[in-house]
């Protein structure tokens, strides 16, 4: 028997296959399209999302040679905060889906914070007053979407995030449903109940009837239609992406922490059952609630907004390469950036700054400064933001990191994860498994199923990268970078 693992991302869907002990078996992915209309809109086909998933679940089925009734549970992982509107009666969406980079709502959130609502919002939700998360986008469309106030009045219109989404597609529309994981991204659940709040709700005039059910992340949540693949498949778990990275690394006990190279980056450090609220400009969130009768984990989350999606910018916007791997290759020409920062403020600056008005910029340039600096800067900047979260969550906890664990498509680059390790003066740690996020809801799901014991199924290290630099060299650094992002601020820094 085997678990399916369906990782609906940012940029593609996959599908991958574990067998006993998490042998990878297969894995298909798809490309999908993302479309910037206008400055600060971000969207995507909401039903390219699904066909594509489907179209990876079928051809890894295809590529394993097994058949679905060899699949004993499924689990889910997705990009959070994209926000979805359809109609109950027909399954269609009423228009595009807005993604978790979406900024057009940057107005309406401050005029929240104007209005004196900050305060209530964080001490319900555990989050900041900002675009990224889905209360605002689902303002948003039910004000411009064609009908849709008329739907949620008739009861006909459901909103769901990625994994509601996918699920509702699955059942056929049986099943409403999302995980408390990617309820607590909503800017709508309370995360002490795990409730949605009417308080919010009532605030921000979103009708409750358009809510999916809140559940766990595991357990008997829904099953496929038998239309699909001849056979009902149980779905297991569901996990937002940085949560389900986090258990795929193991950080399964208070203070362990990972970090997500993606196009933006994700910092998780596990705080247990406690519910750590930050006073350093971080997100407290759900990690994970493994039954209906457990207490749920929890995280402080920093969110970064540009990682890998700075090497594209270097690629697509200056042309300084052709393949996004190229860039390694370009930065290792020269021993250092020569005093060259850059600030990848392009849609803001995320966590611990939260500065949407933020804007980017490229500093300390001479005549002496050509493209393998600026390349070799902009893989530094990655580093120097995961370093800024990292200071931030040792405030608000109190403990020391001693090591960081990384996944994603940048954490390949030896390059940059030197200089992390540099940067923080603790080890990095990359395993050889690549395929954290698609790998912990797995691992959740096949533990539900009885396929997989949990101890059974530990990652191998492929390197630790040590931290080289000295303590002055380090704080040298890290106060260049700093005067940098002071200069891009919109108002005055909150570190």
């Amino acid at each position: 028997m085997y678990i399916m693992s369906l990782d609906q991302g940012t940029t593609s869907s996959r599908t991958l296959i574990f067998g006993s002990k998490g042998l990878l078996i297969s894995i298909a992915q798809e490309e999908v399209g993302i479309q910037a209309p206008r400055n600060g809109y971000v969207e995507q086909n909401a039903h390219h999302l699904w066909l594509s998933q489907f179209d990876t679940m079928k051809k890894a089925l295809e590529k394993a040679n097994i058949p679905a009734y060899q699949i004993s549970g499924i689990g889910i992982t997705n990009q959070r905060e994209t926000t979805i509107l359809w109609r109950k009666d027909t399954g269609q969406a009423i228009g595009p889906a807005l993604v978790w980079q979406d900024r057009r709502t940057h107005e309406w959130c401050r005029s929240l914070v104007e209005q004196g609502h900050l305060e209530t919002i964080q001490s319900i939700t555990g989050l900041k007053s900002d675009p990224y998360f889905s209360a605002s986008k689902i303002r948003w469309m039910l004000d411009h979407y064609p009908d849709a106030k008329n739907l949620a009045a008739s009861g006909k219109l459901a909103f769901g995030t990625v994994d509601s989404w996918l699920i509702w597609q699955l059942t056929k529309g049986q099943r409403h449903i999302t995980d408390v994981t990617n309820a607590s991204r909503t800017m709508l659940m309370d995360i002490e109940t795990e409730q949605w709040s009417d308080t919010l709700l009532d605030l921000f005039d979103i009708p409750k009837s358009i809510l999916p059910e809140i559940v766990p992340s595991a357990g008997e949540l829904a099953y496929t239609h038998k239309d699909l693949f001849g056979v009902e498949i149980p779905i297991y778990a569901v996990l937002g992406d940085q949560q389900s990275a986090l258990l795929g690394h193991g950080c399964e006990e208070p203070g362990t922490a990972k970090n997500t190279y993606g196009t933006g980056c994700f910092l998780l450090m596990n705080t247990g059952q406690k519910l750590q609220r930050s006073t350093h400009q971080l997100l407290s969130t759900i990690t994970w609630k493994k039954d209906v009768n457990e207490a749920s984990n929890y995280a402080l989350e920093g969110s970064i907004f540009m990682a890998g999606a700075i090497v594209q910018w270097l690629r697509d916007g200056l042309g300084l390469f052709k393949a996004s791997h190229e860039v390694e290759a370009l930065a290792m020409e020269v021993s250092d950036s020569n005093g060259v920062v850059l600030v990848p403020a392009f849609t803001g600056l995320g966590a611990p700054y939260w500065d949407a008005q933020a804007q980017a910029a490229i500093l300390g340039m001479t005549r002496g400064t050509h493209r393998a600096h600026i390349a070799r800067a902009a893989l530094e900047a990655i580093a120097y933001q995961v370093a800024d979260v990292l200071n931030a969550m040792q405030k608000d906890t109190n403990v020391a990191l001693t090591e960081l664990c990384v996944d994603g498509g940048a954490s390949k680059n030896d390059l940059l994860m030197q200089f992390q390790a540099d940067i923080l003066g603790v080890p990095v740690l990359r395993p050889v498994m690549s395929e954290m996020t698609a790998w912990g809801v797995a691992k959740l799901a096949g533990e539900v199923s009885g396929l997989f014991q949990s101890k059974e199924v530990k990652w191998t290290l492929d390197r630790a990268f040590e931290p080289s630099l000295s303590e002055d060299e380090r704080c040298t650094k890290l106060a260049l970078w700093h005067q940098a992002v002071n200069k891009v601020l919109s108002r005055n820094p909150s570190l």
